[in-house]
């Protein structure tokens, strides 16, 4: 009878134990992943209301719901939610410039007993808009619009002569003929056709003649275009090319006999540096470890701030040079880093990247 007693007395507590665990908020969704299905691009956002009733025995409160991407905006029920009330999470979802499939996550955190994370997911398919000419061609000069008003030949070899095209669109009733200014020797432009009828497509046709440049690494100009012979406001066209020395023809014993860059550093940190101090200096020594004449072609910074001063351009073999970079701090403040880059006739290594940093403190 005693030992009876005692099994009831420790089922007693083992349940008035277990009652007083169980006690908290607790969130239950009728569904957790909605599926919109096609939706149109051009019909603006679609939105879900996920449903969800506290289980629990105490107030439920949603203290954070964040989703994983920014074309989807969630809102919540924000109050307490008592036992056995209803609440919502609602996802949004903007279709624009996002065609395709797409399949996105909503996390939300609360007040739970196990304070675990629940995950709710929405996915569908974007059916694209049609695009307009508006889309094709983005740029305007005047009544004239262009795929771009960049035409970038990317690489070009100090042998070869590339040609490109850049895509454009006459968008009003009159004939329009283009022609251009400020253009560099090396570099031809034309429009086909030559004179291009109201609605009708045409291209800008360039021809970069690396033949011709005396310049290496990347190379901007700016070009003005005139319309029907006026200059109109807002007219610069950007080509822009890195050109480089062709070492394709180089055998494998001309390779071996080459001339080698060698630097004893390649990046350099100043630290700390006062901002009363102005600028920093740092000297570059290289080598020329190859079998033949080493010629630097060009040292290019990444801002006017960066100034060098190259002590020899043509190194024997065994030969070394340097030169200053000379950083000028201006109104900069904070971490600074700089790069500069080395070009050579070093076939294995045409274009060195160095680099120089400095934190600038008052």
């Amino acid at each position: 009878m005693k030992k009876r007693g005692f099994f009831i007395l420790i089922f007693s507590l083992i349940t008035v134990f277990a009652f007083a665990q169980q006690r908290g908020a607790k969130i239950s969704f009728e569904k957790d992943i909605h599926d919109f299905g096609k939706i149109k691009e051009d019909e603006g956002m679609v939105a879900y209301e996920f449903i969800f009733t506290n289980t629990g025995n105490e107030p439920l409160v949603i203290t954070n719901v964040r989703a994983t991407c920014g074309c989807t905006t969630p809102t919540w029920t924000q109050k307490p939610v008592m036992p056995g009330e209803k609440g919502f999470v609602k996802a949004a979802f903007d279709p624009r410039n996002r065609p395709g499939n797409f399949n996105k996550s909503i996390i939300i955190t609360t007040n739970t007993i196990n304070k675990s994370q629940v995950i709710l997911r929405i996915m569908g398919e974007v059916l694209p808009r049609e695009k307009t000419i508006e889309d094709y061609y983005p740029k305007t000069i005047g009544a004239l619009r262009l795929q771009s008003n960049h035409l970038p030949f990317t690489r070009v070899y100090n042998n070869q002569v590339k040609i490109d095209t850049l895509k454009i669109y006459n968008a009003s009733d009159q004939i329009l003929k283009l022609s251009f200014q400020n253009v560099p020797e090396y570099l031809k432009l034309k429009v086909s056709p030559d004179e291009l009828r109201p609605k009708e497509k045409g291209f800008i046709i360039g021809e970069y003649d690396g033949r011709k440049v005396n310049d290496w690494g990347f190379i901007v100009d700016r070009v003005s275009m005139l319309i029907n012979g006026e200059n109109i406001s807002g007219n610069s066209i950007t080509i822009s090319a890195k050109v480089e020395e062709d070492f394709s023809h180089l055998t494998v014993k001309e390779k071996e006999n080459a001339p080698k860059i060698e630097f004893e550093e390649k990046n350099f940190n100043f630290g700390k540096v006062p901002f009363s101090q102005k600028q920093v200096e740092k000297e570059f020594v290289f080598k020329n470890t190859g079998k033949r004449d080493l010629i630097i072609r060009k040292i290019r910074t990444t801002c006017g701030c960066t100034t060098t001063n190259l002590e020899k351009k043509v190194l024997k073999p065994g030969e070394s040079s340097s030169f200053n970079a000379v950083f000028k701090f201006g109104s900069r403040k904070g971490m600074q880093r700089k790069t500069i880059y080395v070009i050579s006739n070093d076939p294995s290594n045409p274009e060195e990247r160095l680099t120089i940093s400095v934190e600038i403190v008052d």
